[in-house]
């Protein structure tokens, strides 16, 4: 009896999605662009409100504590790096945030993670304020065939960071999100669906992240919003060529950041957390900067084969030939588009170390 309920479904499911599109997807489309309107109006005041940020010593995180303090947020920074942390908390109070704590913290770390929500509710707690943004940004990146990697678990580091890091300070978080009907920012990446090489690890950490964070969506219902973030190359450390090499070991290395960022242009960070913050504010649930990237998610759902093919063609070169002889690379190198295509940032600034 199973069976002949599988066959019939495998039967009717198909045609019935397709004319579920073909009638339903245009008036939910024009219901959803007249909530995205709403929400343009009625967008939160976050003034006065608790904005948790971890990975804030650089980056985007860095950016995003800029954006909210210019909103008067009440901050909480954290981060392993103290001092570039205290250099962030000041530029963001002289922007007009009221109130700015600074924690060490590897959210990595399960009892960091832990102490990082306590101290936020010891600060503000005695005053009855919930947290009522948590950002989820702290992220590390990996460049690394895997059949070049002597020890796999060296990179147990990239999940544990982007995916654990994000689990375990959601969980410490989400009944003080739940008591301010907060919300949760996540930087996720459009690499959770694109199958860039070298980057299999940090790739897989990114759409684990999507999917728990989609999970958590059925979960907390209307008590806590999300806004699903999938940048695309933006200036980072990353961009400026730091990442965990074969070893897995931080380098710098920005002929290989050429490999992989290959021709694609990189949108400047300041620009990609406003968006964030606005985005978030009206309470949306998806954000993409640059815009444009969203496509490339069609492009890997519709046409996997040519997506594949053109990373190949690329990024990747022959058996025995360096991976900085790949085609995108030469071509950057002889028509000089590095210099239209990445920020003066990317090209020469040395990244900030652990």
């Amino acid at each position: 009896m199973v069976e002949l309920i599988h066959t019939f479904l495998n039967l009717a499911a198909p045609p019935f999605t397709f004319f579920s599109l073909l009638f339903f997807l245009p008036p939910f489309q024009i219901f959803k662009f007249f909530l995205s309107i709403l929400g343009t109006l009625f967008s939160e005041d976050i003034a006065g409100k608790v904005v948790l940020i971890t990975g804030a010593s650089s980056g985007i995180g860095e950016s995003l504590a800029y954006e909210y303090a210019k909103r008067g947020a009440c901050l909480v920074l954290a981060a392993r790096r103290e001092r570039s942390l205290q250099d962030v908390a000041e530029r963001a109070r002289d922007l007009g945030s009221p109130d700015v704590v600074v924690v060490h913290a590897d959210v990595s770390k399960v009892e960091d993670c832990r102490r990082l929500v306590d101290q936020t509710m010891n600060h503000f707690g005695r005053c009855k304020i919930d947290v009522d943004h948590l950002v989820n940004n702290a992220g590390i990146t990996s460049v690394a065939m895997l059949e070049e990697v002597d020890n796999v678990t060296d990179f147990r580091q990239v999940m544990d960071i982007n995916f654990w890091g994000s689990v375990y300070m959601t969980r410490f978080a989400a009944p003080y999100l739940r008591n301010s009907r907060g919300r949760i920012v996540v930087l996720s990446s459009s690499a959770s669906w694109m199958p860039t090489p070298r980057m299999s690890f940090y790739n897989a950490s990114k759409a684990a992240i999507s999917q728990f964070f989609e999970t958590l969506r059925v979960e907390f219902g209307p008590d806590v919003g999300i806004t699903l973030v999938t940048p695309g190359y933006i200036e980072s450390e990353f961009t400026q060529g730091k990442f965990l090499n074969k070893a897995g070991k931080h380098e710098v290395d920005q002929e290989m950041r050429d490999v992989q960022v290959n021709l694609v242009p990189v949108l400047s960070v300041e620009k990609c957390a406003k968006s964030i913050v606005r985005s978030a504010l009206r309470g949306e649930r998806y954000v993409t900067e640059p815009a444009w990237f969203r496509v490339t998610y069609l492009w890997k759902l519709f046409f996997p084969e040519v997506v594949e093919w053109t990373f190949r063609l690329l990024s990747m070169t022959t058996p025995g030939e360096p991976s900085r002889e790949a085609l995108g690379k030469r071509l950057m190198d002889y028509t000089g588009a590095k210099s239209v295509l990445y920020p003066e940032t990317v090209q020469v600034t040395e990244p900030k170390r652990d």
